[in-house]
C-alpha cells in the first residue's frame, strides 16, 4: 500500500469516527409532490378505495380485450397455452384439479381491477386508461356469467358486484394456531431411515389419444344418424322465426364472432362460416379444414339438428373430444336456444 493510500485511509477512518451517531440531515432531496405520490399510489382496496372515476361496458370490454388481452388469455378469457384462464372453473375448487379463475376463485373484484390496471397488458403495463380497465373487467365478469351483456361497470356500482368465492377465504391465524410446531421441543425419535418420492405434482392422461378422440366423436352421434342430412332452412322458415329470439341470439353470438362469421359475405376465420349450419351435415362447409375429431363425427353421420347443436354449444370439449373449438360453452339454456334461432335465420 502506498504512503498516499495509507494517509487517505487513515484520514477517512478518523473522519468517520469523528462524526456523531446522530448526524444532522444532509440537506439532499425534497418532499414528494402530491402528484408524484399519486403516480405511485395505484392500489385499489376491496372497499373501493383508490378507484378512479370512470366506466366501461361489456361490449367495449370485448373489443379492448380482443385487441390487448386475447393473445394470451383467449378471445373468451379461456386461456391460451400456459397463460392463465380467467373464466370458468365454477364449482371445481373442491376437485382434485381445481380451475382457479376470476369467477371461481378470486374473492375481491378490486384485485382484478388493480392487477389489470398496474400490470396489463403484458409488455405494456399501465398503458390502459381507467375506462378501458373498467371495460376489460366488465368483460371478464361477463365471461364468467356474473353479469349480463348490457352491464356497465363504474366506480359507483363496483361494490354491487358479488364475487362467488367472497366467503371462501379465512384469516391466516397460523402464527397462533400452529405455534406449537416451532415453540415446542422438536421430536427427534422414530424418524424414517429414508425419504422417497412416491408421487409427482402432475396430472396424467388428460390428453386423449387420436384413436380415442375418433371413437368418442363417433359415439357422440347415434341420435344424429337418424336425422336427415338434407335438411335446409327456407326463406319462409327464417321469416317465421321469433324476432326477439333472433335479437337475443345476436347478442349471445358476440361470444362466437371472433371465430365465426354469418350473413352475407361471411368468411372462414378460426372456425368455419356458419350460414346454413343448423340442419346441415357436420364437417361439410367447403373451404374449411376441420379437425380429425370433426371429420370422424361427419363420417359417423352427425347432423346439426337443434338437439345436437344444443349439446355441442353447452360443452364443446365434453361433447366432442379432440375438437379444436376452445370455447368453454354456454351455460344458460336460453342463450343456447337463442343462438340456434339466430343461426337458423341464416339459412344459406
Amino acid at each position: 500500500m502506498s504512503k498516499y493510500l495509507k494517509l487517505f485511509t487513515a484520514s477517512a477512518i478518523g473522519l468517520s469516527l469523528a462524526i456523531p451517531a446522530s448526524a444532522e440531515k444532509l440537506g439532499l432531496g425534497r418532499p414528494a409532490l402530491p402528484e408524484e405520490i399519486a403516480a405511485w399510489n395505484l392500489d385499489v382496496a376491496p372497499d373501493g378505495t383508490g378507484l378512479p372515476v370512470g366506466s366501461g361496458d361489456v361490449f367495449t370490454g370485448e373489443e379492448v380485450f380482443a385487441e390487448k388481452c386475447a393473445i394470451c388469455h383467449g378471445d373468451f378469457a379461456e386461456g391460451v397455452g400456459n397463460w392463465p384462464k380467467l373464466a370458468g372453473g365454477e364449482g371445481t375448487l373442491a376437485d382434485k384439479d381445481p380451475l382457479k379463475t376470476v369467477g371461481s376463485y378470486w374473492p375481491y373484484l378490486s384485485t382484478v381491477w388493480d392487477y389489470v390496471n398496474r400490470s396489463m397488458p403484458f409488455g405494456d403495463a399501465q398503458s390502459l386508461e381507467p375506462d378501458e380497465v373498467y371495460a376489460i373487467v366488465a368483460y371478464i365478469l361477463y365471461s364468467n356469467d356474473l353479469v349480463d351483456d348490457e352491464f356497465t361497470l363504474s366506480q359507483e356500482n363496483f361494490l354491487d358486484v358479488e364475487m362467488p368465492n367472497a366467503d371462501g377465504f379465512i384469516v391466516d391465524d397460523r402464527e397462533t394456531s400452529e405455534a406449537h410446531f416451532w415453540t415446542a421441543e422438536p421430536c427427534m425419535t422414530n424418524c424414517k431411515d429414508s425419504v422417497e418420492i412416491t408421487m409427482r405434482a402432475a396430472v396424467l392422461d388428460v390428453t386423449p389419444e387420436e384413436t380415442e378422440a375418433n371413437a368418442a366423436a363417433a359415439e357422440a352421434v347415434p341420435a344424429a344418424q337418424e336425422a336427415s342430412a338434407e335438411a335446409e332452412v327456407t326463406t319462409e322458415e327464417a321469416t317465421a322465426l321469433d324476432p326477439e329470439m333472433i335479437a337475443s341470439g345476436e347478442k349471445v353470438f358476440k361470444k362466437c364472432k371472433s371465430c365465426h362469421q354469418v350473413g352475407e359475405g361471411a368468411k372462414h376465420r378460426t372456425g368455419p362460416a356458419l350460414n346454413g349450419i343448423v340442419g346441415a351435415s357436420a364437417g361439410t362447409v367447403e373451404g374449411f379444414k376441420y379437425s380429425k375429431a370433426m371429420k370422424a363425427a361427419a363420417a359417423g353421420g352427425l347432423v346439426w339438428t337443434d338437439e345436437e347443436m344444443a349439446a355441442f354449444l353447452a360443452k364443446p370439449k365434453a361433447y366432442m373430444k379432440g375438437t379444436r373449438m376452445s370455447f368453454a360453452g354456454l351455460k344458460k339454456q336460453d342463450d343456447i336456444d337463442a343462438v340456434i334461432v339466430y343461426l337458423r335465420s341464416f339459412g344459406s
